[in-house]
């Protein structure tokens, strides 16, 4: 393993955030650093759906020139970027309530359409925040014990029908590790997992368990082998994160 310094790129990225001894990312700068890094996993023309939360984020970082379809699981194919202000239609929401403008060539439907693309193997990928995944790649997202939720919503639907499964997620949560050895929460799905992101690195799941493959240069290994209780193999070619 050799990770090489690019020393303009550790510049300009501490420049950015501040790097410093109390050093600590705020929520809209971790949710940008997660959003961008996810938004570069798109192939061109690839119909995606994201998922509530976080994930909605992803569509206001795809560059304009790249074709990638975004697909709501309450009925809109062809989601825009997020609205604002006087823009908003209140008509035209996402599945997590947001406001969004519809691309050029959008069309709506009902939710016995979106769930059969999501079923029938339409979605090339998908990008879905956790509560915890797994070296297995296993996934939990759904359910805390104890505290009311509304369902599983379409998760379920997306992990095992999506072509790719991406989750984009803050790596810890109030100091709790989210990327552990065995899910102990209740279940979304087992092994379907391809990819994690957060803002300290990027983990691709193998066969043979988890493999980071990019750090954030905010961070070091050891930072990342700190915050996790997963077993993985760093690649032999990792790289900096492009924040």
């Amino acid at each position: 393993m050799n990770l090489t310094i690019n020393q303009a790129l550790q510049e300009k990225i501490e420049q950015q955030y501040q790097r410093s001894a109390d050093f600590a990312l705020t929520k809209e700068q971790i949710r940008e650093i997660i959003a961008r890094r996810a938004a570069k996993e798109f192939k061109e023309g690839d119909v995606v759906t994201l998922g509530i939360g976080l994930p909605t984020a992803v569509a206001d970082y795809v560059p304009e020139e790249k074709h990638v379809i975004f697909q709501s699981e309450n009925g809109l194919l062809g989601v825009g970027k997020s609205q604002s202000g006087d823009k908003i239609d209140p008509r035209i929401i996402n599945a997590g309530g947001g406001y969004v403008e519809p691309k050029k060539g959008a069309c709506f439907y009902d939710s016995q359409m979106a769930f059969t693309m999501m079923r029938g193997g339409h979605i090339d990928a998908t990008v879905l925040g956790a509560l915890q995944v797994d070296e297995e790649g296993s996934l939990a997202s759904w359910l805390i014990p104890g505290k009311m939720v509304p369902g599983m919503g379409g998760s379920m639907d997306l992990v095992v029908g999506a072509k790719k499964v991406i989750v984009a997620m803050e790596h810890t949560s109030k100091g709790a590790i989210k990327i552990v050895k065995k899910c102990d929460l209740p279940l979304t799905a087992y092994r379907e997992v391809d990819l994690i992101i957060t803002e300290r690195c990027v983990f691709k799941v193998t066969p043979d368990g988890l493999l980071l493959t990019e750090v954030n240069p905010l961070f070091t290994i050891d930072d990342i082998k700190a915050s996790v209780t997963a077993d993985f193999k760093v690649s032999d070619d990792v790289k900096f994160m492009e924040i």
